[in-house]
């Protein structure tokens, strides 16, 4: 079964409200390698749509990890939770970075839950943004 596309319309308004970022390390566009991706929040394998309120911009390295995952496990309350929905919940109130912004650090069971399913906190991830933050790149200014 051949999945509908996605019109380079919706595409591209995804781009700007996702202000050209990954729904969830923030990494920039301008600052990555590979083209920021569009998601589906809810898989389709999983019975999601192909609509707009179910697509978000993420970089290929966070949907490598995401896959299918609707949910993850916060080990700090023993429990298994939604994963973070960057279309419908706000970054801030579920993750802030640490002092010198280089990891995610978990404020919410959701943003723990998250961190810790797409590995936003790999060693890779953070010397890239200790360049980033040199250079006066990250964390992005909203």
């Amino acid at each position: 079964m051949q999945r509908p596309k996605i019109s380079e319309k919706t595409k591209a308004k995804i781009r700007l409200i996702a202000k050209n970022r990954c729904g969830y390390c923030l990494c920039q566009q301008e600052y990555v390698w590979d083209i920021l991706e569009i998601d589906h929040i809810y898989p389709l394998a999983l019975g999601g749509k192909n609509s707009e309120e179910n697509l978000w911009l993420i970089c290929s390295t966070c949907n490598s990890a995401k896959y299918n995952k609707t949910e993850g496990f916060d080990a700090e309350t023993n429990k298994t939770v939604p994963l973070f929905n960057p279309r419908t919940q706000n970054w801030n109130e579920h993750f802030k970075w640490n002092k010198n912004a280089t990891k995610i650090i978990g404020q919410t069971p959701v943003g723990r839950a998250t961190i810790l399913a797409l590995n936003l906190n790999r060693d890779r991830f953070n010397k890239i943004r200790k360049y980033w933050v040199s250079a006066g790149w990250h964390p992005p200014k909203d």
